[in-house]
């Protein structure tokens, strides 16, 4: 058994070198219903999966900078980071004609505010609300489903 309390898939770097991994940041949007949390989801432009917004960072931005950016583009988020980094998960990101790209991603808690009827990317994908255990159920990512999963803003600090 794993000193864990999670289980933690292995970075696949394939026929990588491990200067090749990359990073993004992503917004765990929620808000409170009742008491209780609700996430928000997305799907990816590509495969329709469920996810949340993440990208690559953006010069002269901060991490949380740019989680919020992803959170208003992807999905319209207009909120704020309520804590620290919640942890991370791995992924393989697909890239047109080429190999799929080892990332991990780092995510940040947004409260969200309001959502946009109109933002940038709102024709190429679809948002839903869940709760944790739902939301975990949808994702495809081990790591991100435990993540979402034992999410608890009460804990937050910050």
């Amino acid at each position: 058994m794993s000193k864990f309390a999670f289980k933690q898939e292995p970075i696949v770097l394939k026929d990588r070198n491990k200067t090749e991994l990359r990073t993004q940041f992503a917004a765990l949007c929620y808000r409170m219903v009742e008491g209780k949390p609700k996430i928000l989801l997305i799907t990816s432009r590509g495969t329709g999966r469920w996810i949340i917004p993440k990208g690559w960072p953006a010069h002269g931005k901060t991490p949380i900078e740019s989680a919020l950016t992803e959170a208003w583009e992807e999905a319209g988020v207009k909120g704020r980071v309520t804590g620290e980094c919640l942890g991370l998960f791995s992924y393989q990101k697909n890239i047109e004609d080429a190999d799929d790209l080892p990332c991990v991603a780092m995510v940040y808690p947004v409260k969200v505010k309001s959502l946009a009827g109109q933002f940038p990317e709102k024709r190429q994908r679809k948002r839903q609300w869940y709760s944790p255990k739902k939301a975990a159920e949808r994702v495809d990512e081990p790591e991100l489903a435990q993540l979402l999963k034992s999410f608890d803003p009460k804990r937050l600090r910050g």
